[in-house]
């Protein structure tokens, strides 16, 4: 199938990064949230990161204008209908996401792809609350969307081969690469990072080292861009809890359990840098440790 035209639900980080980048490589793009507000940021931040490629020679400025004229907002929801492609990006929680089909199947072509961007959720399960398993698959990009670049392609148990060549396809266009994971708990990288990162939490919980301590030692022993706590806050406490969670209950394995401390972070409202408070406090001129 010739993907052109791509529906994006959600706006937010995942969300305006994925527009980003499909915009960029040439498909037509329609975009909603529920809040005006929500879309009018993610359109500034569009302009901004595209701003930011054109400063570093990564494209030309008649690219940027031409990515920006490919993205049209819209607050209903039924407008996506027409969509070869439809990525769900709203948040980790698989009742939102489920309401979110609901609400777009009667609108839907027959022949398009549904897709999630879930970090986490089985998509046997998802796709089994819609009316086109065969059509539908887990596209989880990383975040931030434009630099990182791997997607992971999940496979529900139904999802046919036509529907995962199509999907890899519209990846080697993005210029990108995908990895191929099984519908388990997680998928492939969230299933290895996350467990990290409730391990440092755990450290830090159990005073074996404080958060400064923490993140430096990864960076520096194990030569990782970001500590796993400041990796967690650009995550977001919320998001990490929620996969978590996934993973205990999937597999119900207590090498999961989520860290009290992270519990309490998020119970606090302190989600990391969305909410400018987390394993650091991001208030001030300067990130300074919260523990």
């Amino acid at each position: 199938m010739d993907i052109r035209t791509v529906g994006i639900v959600g706006a937010g980080q995942m969300g305006n990064g994925i527009a980003h980048v499909f915009a960029l490589a040439g498909y037509d793009v329609v975009m909603t949230d529920i809040s005006q507000s929500a879309l009018d940021r993610a359109m500034a931040t569009i302009g901004r990161n595209l701003d930011r490629q054109v400063t570093r020679g990564r494209i030309a400025e008649a690219d940027r204008a031409a990515a920006l004229g490919r993205i049209r907002t819209t607050l209903a929801l039924a407008d996506l209908g027409p969509s070869d492609l439809v990525i769900e990006a709203a948040t980790e929680r698989e009742q939102v996401k489920n309401e979110i089909f609901a609400g777009l199947l009667p609108h839907l072509a027959p022949h398009t792809i549904l897709t999630s961007n879930t970090s986490s959720i089985s998509i046997t399960r998802l796709a089994s609350r819609t009316d086109r398993p065969e059509r539908f698959m887990g596209f989880h990009f990383m975040n931030p969307v434009p630099v990182m670049q791997l997607v992971e392609l999940i496979r529900g148990i139904a999802t046919d081969e036509a529907t995962f060549r199509s999907c890899l396809a519209v990846v080697e266009r993005l210029g990108k690469t995908a990895a191929s994971a099984e519908d388990y708990p997680a998928f492939i990288v969230n299933r290895i990072l996350m467990p990290m990162i409730n391990e440092a939490v755990y450290a830090l919980y159990e005073g074996v080292g404080s958060v400064r301590s923490i993140d430096t030692s990864l960076k520096l022993g194990a030569n990782h861009p970001m500590g796993p706590l400041e990796l967690a806050d650009f995550i977001g406490l919320d998001t990490c809890l929620a996969i978590m969670n996934v993973l205990h209950e999937g597999l119900a394995d207590t090498k999961y359990r989520p860290c009290p401390l992270l519990v309490k972070y998020v119970e606090a409202g302190w989600l990391g840098r969305k909410t400018e408070r987390g394993f650091y406090d991001y208030r001030g001129p300067a990130p300074v440790p919260t523990r």
